[in-house]
């Protein structure tokens, strides 16, 4: 359960999914989300972990989604495709019926949680 190369924006971010970890379970990133309803992300060695505030009476979940469970990663954008590939800060994760969505703070941020969802879930 090491972290030492874990990439975040919060501390007590990263903290709250130390917490949780499972053994052998590593994590590589943890990064703040914006707007409404997701208050962050992490990606560890064996899952996704969103922290989702959108629960009415100011209820907050923590939702693990095992890498196996998720069908696709998508870069969200509403622009057209004439620019970077990751010219947008969100993403897109498949889950069944469910999407969840996260932008970030920065291209670079999702960018990163894309390519580490993609690799496990195409391996």
């Amino acid at each position: 359960m090491t972290t030492t190369n874990a990439k975040y924006d919060r501390k007590e971010q990263l903290r709250q999914i130390e917490s949780g970890l499972l053994q052998g379970e590593e994590v590589i990133a943890v990064y703040d989300a914006i707007g409404a309803g997701t208050g962050f992300i992490g990606v560890t060695n064996r899952r996704v972990i969103v922290q989702d505030k959108s629960f009415i009476g100011k209820k907050v979940a923590i939702t693990s989604i095992p890498y196996a469970k998720i069908t696709s990663v998508s870069v969200v954008s509403n622009k057209s495709w004439g620019g970077a590939f990751f010219s947008t800060g969100s993403i897109a994760i498949h889950v069944g019926a469910h999407t969840y969505e996260v932008e970030f703070r920065g291209s670079d941020k999702a960018h990163h949680v894309h390519n580490v969802v993609l690799h496990y879930i195409s391996g």
